[in-house]
């Protein structure tokens, strides 16, 4: 649920905001407005639920900006996360999938501003904005096609692999270049790498101990920067 003391009802935004997001860029500036004026938005602080799974999908939402973390709850009631959903990409369209609930909850990683929309707009988006349909489903596939990816991972690589594999991806999704490396650019903890692996939180301590001493890796709270890309990745690769 989301909860309204940590948002903020964002100022008018501008047409030039949607230019360039895939799901709007083919439209002209006075289809954007029509979207713009439909939409709400809001700035979220970190750790916050947009909505969980279950929950009526009333809305669907666009990530202008920060990170959104993709939570399941196994059958035994472990918490998974799926994926993390960097911004410029709509998110909570459970509609595409044939859906009126969300099939996993949407956890803001870091601070971000998000647009929102009431589901019964979604058909008229998909009729009357060019691209708006054929960019949507590309969203879906690529995200069904890396959750795949995980699950092949999991039951197929040691755990040493599938740990480096997320921090490679994050990197290659999410990273912006330092000083020293490439760092995940939100707050990551060792919890959550061991919720997106299917590993312990004692064998993700142990592991990213041992690649800090290697030169690997930097690791702070909450905060993870890899500073031998190249080596990581061979041990991605390692069978």
């Amino acid at each position: 649920m989301e909860d309204e003391k940590t948002l903020k009802t964002m100022p008018r935004l501008d047409e030039s905001l949607l230019t360039h997001i895939p799901p709007f860029s083919k439209l002209g500036l006075t289809e954007i407005r029509e979207i713009l004026d439909q939409a709400s938005s809001r700035r979220y602080g970190e750790g916050v639920a947009v909505f969980s799974e279950g929950g009526d999908a009333d809305r669907f939402f666009m990530l202008l900006d920060g990170y959104i973390r993709v939570i399941r709850i196994t059958e035994t009631g472990e918490q998974v996360i799926s994926l993390h959903i960097p911004s410029g990409q709509l998110f909570g369209i459970a509609r595409a999938l044939g859906r009126d609930t969300y099939p996993a909850t949407a956890v803001t990683a870091s601070e971000a501003i998000i647009l929102s929309w009431p589901t019964s707009l979604w058909d008229r988006f998909v009729i009357d904005y060019d691209g708006f349909s054929t960019e949507t489903y590309k969203i879906v596939g690529k995200r069904v096609g890396e959750m795949n990816m995980r699950l092949v991972e999991m039951a197929t690589q040691q755990v040493e692999q599938r740990v480096a594999n997320a921090l490679m991806r994050l990197i290659n999704q999410t990273g912006r270049k330092v000083e020293d490396g490439i760092e995940v650019d939100f707050p990551i903890t060792r919890q959550d790498l061991s919720e997106m692996t299917a590993t312990t939180l004692h064998t993700v301590s142990r592991l990213l101990s041992g690649w800090e001493k290697q030169g690997l890796i930097k690791s702070r709270r909450k905060r993870i920067v890899v500073t031998n890309p190249h080596g990581l990745m061979l041990l991605s690769q390692q069978r």
